[in-house]
């Protein structure tokens, strides 16, 4: 099975969930997930002070691309601040996090497997 069809469909009429593992003030609306193999798309939700280090560094098995649209994360390993408009590509086993948003930030990010990330 494949993602859902969706023709335009206001963001607004998806509602935020906790994400899991859970973080406080971390949230997700997903906008699209295939049941089969659990490609997701969906909007990621930082609020002002969040900091996802009791999950530390991230690794997964799916690729993984993300673009901050609103506001700004700190990745707390790297030292670096990233902003609206800056995105990511990550290819399974690509290290990334932890981070903190001190104001908050939004992404939109969609996460898929290829034959060779099974």
């Amino acid at each position: 099975m494949a993602k859902p069809e969706f023709e335009f469909t206001p963001t607004e009429s998806v509602d935020f969930t906790p994400c899991n593992p859970h973080i406080e003030g971390l949230s997700e609306a997903i906008l699209a997930r295939d049941s089969d193999n659990d490609c997701v798309t969906r909007i990621l939700k930082f609020e002002p002070g969040t900091d996802t280090s009791p999950n530390g560094v991230l690794t997964h098995e799916f690729w993984e691309e993300v673009f901050i649209f609103e506001g700004s994360i700190v990745d707390k390993r790297l030292g670096r601040t990233f902003k609206a408009g800056d995105w990511a590509t990550r290819p399974p086993g690509m290290e990334h996090g932890p981070w903190v948003s001190e104001n908050g930030a939004k992404m939109f990010e969609v996460r898929y497997y290829t034959e060779r990330s099974h």
